[in-house]
């Protein structure tokens, strides 16, 4: 217990604890609407659209985080746009999408002379070197995003379902599905400082599919997919601490192993 507590006698571990709860709550909100979607793989192409934001920033001389936050929503914006179109499919869309944001951050990583530090942790993630002014970026985007979600949740749920039923419904499913994209890319921009960029659409998704393999109902789901991602966040961060090994990656592993765990248990 007395290891346990040395954790936050460090700053830095503290602030680190605080963006991770703050990731673990919106992170799987977001990722069960993706599931029911079946757009999981839009958490990616974001992810490497923000790499993008991310060049853009370190270039300028910018708080990446917000540059970042530009480039998602405004991305998020244009694929919502090409999905609606029904000659293009979602997959077709995305598939275009997410080479383009990572062909466009190699260009500029290459016109800034390469890789850096700041840029490699965003890349795989560094959640202790989260700053006090990341921490309240990250705290006023986590309340945001939480709030937007809440009070539009049943239009979330019916244009998730069906678009069709809620649309006859009067329910504004182009506004909706815009908004919802703007929430995902807030949420990848708010997630890629903790986990990095690679590893983002697996902390949105994986909890979500392991609280499926325990529950029934929707909400249920939710509820329990925040616990799995709270529990992968902090065994995580004390896992890596004490092992030294990177923050992102460590809370993801922990994400698959209680994923597997409950999947053999189930079976048993």
């Amino acid at each position: 217990m007395q290891q346990l507590t040395e954790l936050f006698q460090y700053e830095f571990m503290v602030r680190a604890f605080w963006a991770g709860l703050i990731v673990a709550i919106i992170a799987p909100l977001i990722g069960s609407f993706l599931v029911v979607r079946r757009l999981s793989l839009i958490a990616d192409t974001l992810s490497h659209v923000a790499l993008t934001g991310v060049a853009i920033g370190l270039l300028l001389g910018i708080n990446p985080l917000i540059t970042t936050m530009i480039c998602t929503v405004v991305t998020a914006y244009i694929i919502e746009e090409l999905r609606s179109n029904e000659r293009i499919s979602a997959e077709s869309v995305l598939a275009m999408i997410l080479p383009g944001g990572l062909a466009m951050a190699l260009i500029l990583i290459s016109l800034a002379n390469g890789f850096n530090t700041s840029l490699i942790t965003y890349l795989f993630g560094s959640i202790t070197a989260v700053t006090q002014q990341d921490l309240w970026i990250i705290f006023g985007l986590g309340i945001g995003i939480a709030v937007i979600f809440i009070l539009f949740y049943r239009e979330f749920m019916y244009t998730s379902f069906d678009e069709e039923s809620a649309r006859t419904s009067g329910i504004p499913v182009k506004l909706i599905n815009h908004l919802f994209m703007i929430l995902i890319a807030l949420t990848v921009s708010v997630a890629m400082k903790v986990v990095g960029a690679l590893l983002i659409g697996a902390l949105m998704i994986i909890p979500v599919i392991t609280a499926m393999q325990i529950v029934q109902g929707f909400k249920k789901s939710i509820v329990v997919s925040v616990g799995v991602a709270f529990i992968s966040m902090i065994m995580g961060l004390i896992v890596s601490y004490y092992a030294n090994l990177p923050a992102g990656a460590t809370i993801v592993m922990t994400s698959i192993s209680l994923f597997a765990l409950i999947s053999i248990l189930k079976r048993i």
